[in-house]
């Protein structure tokens, strides 16, 4: 009979993983305490830097089954969802997330399930991208300036690069100006230029 294992992840601190573990008991999953981990951490983090996650893969083995209750607490970017899920296929472990349906993950009907998926979070990425280069080639166009705001007005720059010309030293600049003096510097290597 196959072992069960549970992974339930938090991003915050103040969040709780008990309804993830009630949530899977409920589908009708009985799960050892000892082979449930739980994890706050953010899902941007690859899977393979969790510790918790990590520490659960050494514990499963050939025929076990891993529950989540959503794919996203596996993670939030498809393809190290994609790659994770197929590495516990080629170790035999089943995957079974309970917001597709229980859907084991490694079978056919879950393969065509995580393309999908991957698919539809391609095409997000992908709009998002374009999003954004619109809005900022429109901003662009109407005159607004774009990055960082400058540190220095264009009189408090003339003035700076006028110190290191009389041989102030770049410290003192910067202690001037209350800035970095990175700052000071890249004004300096942009005058050069």
């Amino acid at each position: 009979m196959p072992r069960i294992f549970a992974y339930a992840r938090v991003s915050k601190i103040h969040q709780e993983t008990e309804n993830q573990i009630k949530e899977i008991k409920s589908a009708g999953f009985a799960i050892e305490p000892h082979r449930v981990m739980t994890e706050t951490i953010s899902g941007s983090m690859s899977i393979a830097r969790r510790k918790g996650f990590v520490r659960l893969l050494d514990k499963m083995e050939k025929g076990d089954v891993l529950v989540v209750t959503k794919l996203d607490r596996l993670g939030r970017d498809a393809i190290d969802v994609s790659l994770t899920v197929a590495k516990l296929e080629n170790m035999d472990i089943k995957v079974h997330c309970l917001a597709l349906g229980g859907v084991d993950l490694t079978s056919s009907a879950g393969k065509m399930t995580m393309g999908v998926i991957n698919t539809v979070a391609q095409f997000e990425r992908d709009l998002l991208i374009e999003r954004t280069q619109s809005g900022l080639a429109r901003a662009k166009s109407h005159g607004k300036a774009l990055g960082r705001p400058k540190v220095l007005s264009e009189l408090q720059t003339k003035q700076a690069l006028h110190q290191l010309e009389e041989g102030k030293t770049i410290a003192a600049i910067a202690r001037h100006f209350a800035i970095s003096r990175q700052t000071i510097m890249r004004i300096r290597d942009t005058a050069n230029h």
